[in-house]
């Protein structure tokens, strides 16, 4: 297995940042979320579109008291 971030090869139960080498290229791959680097292609979903993505999910979940 490979380091999604430095391509450094992992022994089967090497450290505990699976599936990463290091913390370090753990914390490098979170920052690439956070800038928005792994963004998905496309246009942005209009307020009317994640009103009734919302409304949907509540009407198949169960309200919680």
């Amino acid at each position: 297995m490979r380091c999604p971030t430095c391509k450094q090869t992992l022994e089967p139960g090497q450290g505990g940042f699976r599936p990463f080498c290091s913390e370090r290229c753990k914390l490098i791959d979170l920052g690439k979320w956070l800038d928005g680097s792994y963004a998905i292609p496309g246009e942005p979903a209009s307020d009317e579109e994640l009103a009734a993505d919302l409304q949907t999910r509540e009407d198949r979940e169960p309200r919680r008291r």
